[in-house]
C-alpha cells in the first residue's frame, strides 16, 4: 500500500491537485504550502504525522505543482483566492470543524480561513507566519502597485521561457532559496515544480509566471488585526529562528497577541537552529510539537 494518494478536486478551471497521508476514510488535516512552492514541502513531515495515525491532505495551491494554473487574464490574490480555494475543497469533501497547518503563505491563508469561518475550524497551526502583513510601509505599497500590475501583465505575452537541463534547474532552484533548503529538499520541490519541454529536450518551472510578483497581496497591520481578533479555535505558532519574515519582526507578535485575545488558547514556539522551511528540512523537530497539539 501506497504511503500516500494522488488526489484531484474538480475546480472550474480544472483542477486542485494534492496528496492524501493516511487514511482517507477519515477527514484528514489540511496542510497549505508557501509562496511557489507546492504540497511537496510536506513530504517529510506529513509521514511523521500519519505514521501516528493522523490523516493528511497537502494541497497543490492553483498554479503551482501539479494544480491546473488560472486561465490567462486571471491573476492571483495570492491570500484572498486561497481562502476561495481552501472552502471549494472543504465544501467539495461536505467537511466540517476542520483543522488546518499552512506554511508561510499557507499560514496566511489558514488566518484569513479561521478568522472569517470562525465556527468551521477546530484547530489552526502556522509556520513562520503570524498574518498577510507586508514588511514595506504603505506608501512603497502604493508606489509599486502601477509597476506590480504591468509587470503581471507582461508575464501574459511570455511565450519561450529559457528552458534548462534537471541538473542546470535545480542549481538555480537551489540558489534561489538561499539555504531556506539544501539541495536534496530541493529535489523533493522539483518533482511537482518542473515540466519536460520535448522540442527542447529540457526542462522549465511548472509554476504559472504571474505568480512572481506577489506584491499587491499583502494587508496592512491594522486589518490584519482586526482578523486576528476574530480567530476563536485553537492555535499553534511555529517560528524558525532564522525566519525569512514576510513582515516587520514586531508585527509578528502584535499579531499573535491580538490572535490570543479571543482564541481558545495560542501556543507559541520557536524552533532554534533552523531556516523558513523547517518543516521540510527539520521535520523530525516540529512533528513531535504538531502531534501533541493536534492529539491533545
Amino acid at each position: 500500500m501506497k504511503d500516500f494518494s494522488e488526489v484531484k478536486i474538480p475546480v472550474p478551471w480544472g483542477h486542485i491537485a494534492g496528496k492524501w497521508w493516511g487514511s482517507t476514510t477519515e477527514q484528514p488535516i489540511i496542510a497549505l504550502h508557501g509562496w511557489q512552492d507546492n504540497c511537496g514541502s510536506f513530504d517529510n513531515l506529513a509521514p511523521l504525522l500519519a505514521k501516528n495515525g493522523l490523516s493528511v491532505l497537502c494541497i497543490d495551491l492553483p498554479g503551482h505543482g501539479f494544480s491546473s494554473h488560472f486561465p490567462k487574464g486571471q491573476n492571483y490574490y495570492i491570500f484572498w483566492d486561497g481562502v476561495h480555494h481552501l472552502r471549494r475543497i472543504v465544501k467539495h469533501f461536505k467537511w466540517s470543524q476542520i483543522t488546518i497547518i499552512g506554511h508561510s503563505l499557507g499560514g496566511c491563508i489558514g488566518f484569513l480561513y479561521s478568522a472569517t469561518f470562525q465556527d468551521d475550524v477546530k484547530k489552526f497551526i502556522s509556520l513562520d507566519a503570524a498574518g498577510p502583513c507586508g514588511r514595506l510601509p504603505t506608501e512603497q505599497l502604493l508606489d509599486d502597485f502601477g509597476t506590480s500590475i504591468d509587470k503581471i501583465l507582461s508575464y501574459e505575452n511570455t511565450v519561450d521561457l529559457p528552458c534548462y537541463s534537471r541538473e542546470q534547474l535545480l542549481d538555480i532552484v537551489v540558489a534561489t532559496y538561499e539555504g531556506s533548503i539544501d539541495r536534496a529538499g530541493c529535489e523533493i520541490l522539483l518533482k511537482r515544480g518542473i515540466k519536460k519541454v520535448p522540442r527542447k529536450d529540457g526542462y522549465i518551472l511548472s509554476r504559472d509566471l504571474k505568480l512572481k510578483d506577489s506584491s499587491q497581496e499583502f494587508m496592512g497591520i491594522n486589518q490584519v488585526l482586526d482578523f486576528a481578533s476574530r480567530i476563536t479555535c485553537e492555535v499553534m505558532n511555529i517560528k524558525a529562528n532564522r525566519s525569512m519574515v514576510l513582515h516587520y519582526t514586531e508585527y509578528y507578535s502584535m499579531i499573535l497577541d491580538a490572535t490570543e485575545k479571543n482564541a481558545k488558547k495560542l501556543e507559541r514556539h520557536m524552533i532554534p537552529g533552523t531556516g523558513h522551511h523547517f518543516h521540510l528540512m527539520d521535520a523530525d523537530k516540529v512533528a513531535p510539537l504538531i502531534i501533541q497539539f493536534l492529539t491533545s
